[in-house]
């Protein structure tokens, strides 16, 4: 029997184990807390299941360590709270059993064996006794601690079921097997690909969640190519599932957007956690199959996909119950603006495209930096060396143009309020076309980003349409 009293550091386990005893219950630490105990992951989530009234246990838990708060939940038989920066939730053991058309149980009570029994994986069903007869002793009726040194996921019962009962265990496979770089026995996988229309059933956002959680991964493509092989990925996300495939037209054939796509995504997990900028990358070519052309003499075109692209990100993100706020416009302008480097270091860098760049990118500029450099995937290593030179140009130059010129975020020295006042105008067309002009001049380096200047420009353009400033 394996002991593991020596991981319980958690001040909650030994009072969980005196009033278990006071009581004359079993309670239990199970499930993610007891796998990543093992794997020395952090966590921040502590699972009891009680053998009993596990709600009168935590009030119990609470009130001796002084902590105030828990929630209860008595339709679930659940309560929590936190704790040494941990949270902790009690639960009574139950067993399980499901309808065809619903992945919400119907729950009654039952043994620990029932409750190991409902858990999706065996490396979520280990758990660690808390009473003072057994303290620290592993209960493992389904091998999970030999399945984490093997690095395999498993469930512990028929998995046809087990994915049937609840369809958005086929998403946890995948987000373990992606977060923990393991595999996916092949039996469990042959049953996800079985019950991969079931997921139909689940809401979207649960399905959104997981998904995050795979594109948070070290190696995001990795789930994604999974989801992709076991057929999820085409009902989840077909506009993701249409980047795959290549066409050939005279022989020419066009670059495997799908795969290019992957690569991307993992070279920028290498230089950001921010989820946003991941999923402006997983979106960056997301407009090429609608604007793909096979020009003659020229082979294959995707003119105009990165504006094509910015505009479908927001009914994506609708779709997929994803926020409709700045970290989706942050992501509209990434994918918008993830062509502009690439310009920019094909051309000579002038100070006026560096400054539009600047100006449009404002705070993101080294995300589009980041997803510019990422997305140079090209065989031809001289041209991925000859990108990555001009990239540096392009960097140094944007040092350059922002210290001289403070143009990132910047907003023109003059705005609509002050022309009006200056020209005795109404809101019209005029107000705004001498505020762009005004904005492009300082971009382009016509005038410097000052009040002086910026009137004098704006006196200038006004004559030039028949406006007099009111002295």
């Amino acid at each position: 029997m394996v002991n593991m009293e020596k991981y319980l550091q958690h001040p909650i386990f030994k009072v969980v184990s005196e009033l278990a005893n006071e009581m004359e219950t079993q309670a239990f630490v199970i499930g993610g807390y007891v796998r990543d105990l093992i794997l020395v992951r952090p966590s921040d989530d502590i699972d009891i299941v009680v053998l009993d009234n596990g709600i009168e246990l935590a009030q119990k838990a609470a009130e001796k360590m002084g902590c105030k708060g828990i929630s209860i939940f008595k339709h679930f038989g659940t309560a929590m709270f936190k704790s040494h920066g941990v949270e902790l939730e009690f639960v009574g053991a139950r067993k399980e059993s499901y309808s065809k058309d619903s992945r919400n149980p119907v729950v009654e009570p039952g043994t620990l064996d029932d409750d190991q029994k409902r858990r999706d994986f065996t490396i979520n069903a280990l758990a660690i006794s808390l009473n003072k007869d057994s303290y620290g002793e592993l209960v493992d009726p389904f091998r999970g601690l030999e399945h984490l040194d093997e690095r395999v996921i498993k469930t512990p019962l028929d998995p046809d079921i087990t994915f049937s009962d609840d369809p958005l265990r086929m998403f946890r496979a995948i987000r373990f097997a992606t977060q923990l770089n393991f595999h996916i026995a092949p039996e469990t996988f042959e049953a996800i690909k079985r019950n991969a229309d079931r997921i139909k059933i689940l809401s979207m956002e649960r399905m959104t969640t997981e998904f995050n959680k795979i594109m948070a991964s070290p190696e995001p493509s990795k789930g994604i190519y999974l989801m992709d092989d076991a057929g999820l990925l085409e009902i989840y996300f077909p506009e993701l599932a249409a980047l795959k495939g290549r066409e050939s037209v005279n022989g020419v054939l066009h670059k495997e957007v799908f795969n290019h796509t992957m690569t991307v995504l993992d070279r920028v997990a290498l230089h950001t956690d921010d989820l946003w900028v991941r999923w402006a990358t997983l979106l960056h070519d997301i407009g090429k199959p609608s604007t793909k052309r096979y020009v003659e003499g020229q082979g294959w075109t995707f003119y105009g996909h990165n504006v094509v692209g910015a505009r479908m990100v927001p009914k994506i993100f609708n779709r997929l119950k994803l926020p409709q706020n700045e970290k989706m416009k942050q992501v509209v302008k990434l994918v918008d603006l993830h062509m502009r480097p690439i310009v920019l270091s094909e051309d000579e860098v002038t100070d006026s495209a560096v400054r539009r760049l600047l100006f449009e990118a404002g705070d993101d500029i080294e995300n589009v930096m980041i997803l510019a450099e990422a997305d140079i995937t090209s065989k031809q290593e001289a041209r991925v060396k000859r990108y990555l030179e001009n990239y540096k140009i392009v960097r140094q130059k944007l040092k350059e143009v922002e210290e001289k010129d403070s143009i990132r975020n910047f907003q023109p020295p003059i705005d609509g309020s002050e022309i009006m006042r200056t020209f005795n105008l109404e809101p019209c067309y005029m107000v705004g076309e001498i505020k762009s002009l005004i904005k492009d001049a300082i971009l382009d380096g016509e005038i410097s980003n000052n009040y002086e200047e910026a009137y004098n420009f704006m006196v200038k353009v006004a004559r030039e349409r028949g406006l007099t400033p009111i002295e």
